[in-house]
């Protein structure tokens, strides 16, 4: 997953649409290689999903941007995404807390991981309430996902991109429900096949729409800046 190189929290539109940013979903306008995108995220570092993933020894999450960010130099973004974590998670919003996105393209999960059920049954809503706009979401959480579309149906807008946990086991069909899969590898493996190589992601798209490619594979990055080999 490509990290957010800087961050900087808008609540613009919360205030244009008269909700409180302090009760409200909190939107983030992107900068670095998203820029040009704004994200819904929530706190990685209280997640415990992503505690969990990022004691495994071979998994991605070892090498995880954001608890890294959150815990240190982007440690003031951490009450604005608890709020959404917070928000999100504990209970279904009703139709006039959905915010309106004017955007085209829109991220979910720059920062954090699905929590629960409600937390993507509420994405689902917010996808819902912006039909214009496609709604990318990453995730490693199939169990939600699986749970969740079993019961209801998929929004056309919503894209799931799961997110593979294993380094260098690029995986080439996506799970039930998702409609791509996002692979992390190191610089030397399949270099033929990488197509997630470092341009602004509102200049490719392959992940915001629906009718591009099913494989991402992007080598893993540290600060924003590929790692090869020495």
């Amino acid at each position: 997953m490509p990290p957010p190189m800087s961050w900087r929290g808008l609540d613009t539109e919360n205030r244009k649409q008269g909700r409180d940013p302090m009760t409200s979903i909190h939107i983030s306008k992107m900068t670095g290689k998203l820029d040009g995108l704004r994200a819904i995220s929530t706190n990685t570092v209280t997640n415990s999903f992503c505690q969990k993933m990022n004691a495994s020894g071979d998994t991605i999450c070892r090498q995880c941007y954001s608890h890294g960010m959150l815990k240190s130099y982007r440690k003031n973004m951490q009450p604005s995404l608890q709020r959404n974590s917070d928000l999100l998670s504990s209970r279904v919003l009703d139709q006039s807390e959905l915010p309106t996105i004017l955007d085209a393209f829109f991220r979910i999960n720059a920062h954090g991981e699905l929590i629960n059920a409600t937390h993507l049954e509420n994405i689902c809503r917010i996808a819902e309430h912006n039909p214009h706009c496609n709604v990318a979401v990453w995730t490693k959480r199939k169990d939600i996902v699986s749970r969740m579309f079993a019961k209801r149906a998929k929004p056309s807008n919503l894209i799931l991109i799961w997110s593979n946990p294993k380094i260098d086991a690029v995986v080439y069909n996506p799970p039930k429900y998702f409609d791509r899969v996002f692979n992390n590898v190191s610089y030397e493996h399949k270099p033929g096949e990488q197509n997630c190589t470092g341009q602004k992601c509102r200049d490719c798209l392959l992940c915001y729409k629906l009718d591009t490619t099913k494989v991402i594979i992007e080598a893993i990055k540290l600060n924003g800046r590929t790692i090869k080999a020495s």
